[in-house]
């Protein structure tokens, strides 16, 4: 009996390839950290070439941060019922959740990185997109619409005010986050601050 020929390792290529990458950034970020992280590392772990690395992003600053984006959880947008501090809670408890995971530890090294390296943030900070932002940022137009908030409220910034809390207790605290501390934050942050938000002098229309 003529034994069969050894299996050939197939190459990766186009998604599968982009897709074993990103995996192999967040294997390499929980096992070792960001400052241990190498463009090497990755490219073993994901059994592909460094050359094909640098052929998509320029270090590793920049694949951290698509890896991070891929992972992400699509924030949902809760149920118009009218509840403006229920529908605050939905969509900040899925924040804390995703904060949680293999995604939320690339996000913490991120913003433990720029907190020690200001410069990067013209780096990163072009390439990062809040998934969370545009599910408040409704949430907001329709208590505006129902007068339960001013419509000088609805910006970005406002709206990032949530997240960025968590994100900031995440790195400061580590997860999971617990309910009290979503809680906390929409209570005791967010619904004053909506419910009392006025404009900056200097961003008034004086017409």
């Amino acid at each position: 009996m003529v034994d069969a020929a050894p299996s050939v390792r197939r190459r990766k290529r186009g998604d599968e390839l982009r897709a074993a990458i990103h995996a192999a950034v967040l294997d390499e970020l929980r096992e070792n950290g960001f400052a241990a992280l190498t463009m090497d590392a990755v490219a073993a772990r994901a059994r592909t070439g460094k050359a094909t690395l640098y052929r998509y992003w320029p270090g590793k600053i920049e694949l951290v941060v698509d890896a991070a984006q891929s992972a992400m959880s699509r924030t949902e947008l809760p149920e118009d019922d009218g509840d403006l501090r229920g529908q605050l809670l939905a969509v900040l408890r899925q924040v804390a959740d995703d904060l949680g995971g293999p995604t939320g530890l690339a996000v913490r090294h991120l913003i433990a990185e720029l907190m020690r390296s200001p410069e990067l943030l013209s780096t990163v900070g072009p390439l990062m997109a809040d998934p969370a932002l545009p599910p408040v940022l409704e949430v907001l137009r329709r208590a505006a619409v129902r007068g339960d908030i001013p419509v000088a409220a609805l910006t970005p910034r406002v709206a990032s005010v949530g997240p960025d809390l968590l994100r900031s207790h995440a790195v400061v605290n580590g997860t999971p986050i617990a309910e009290a501390v979503v809680v906390e934050i929409v209570d005791l942050v967010l619904l004053p601050l909506l419910r009392g938000y006025r404009e900056a002098p200097g961003l008034t229309d004086r017409g």
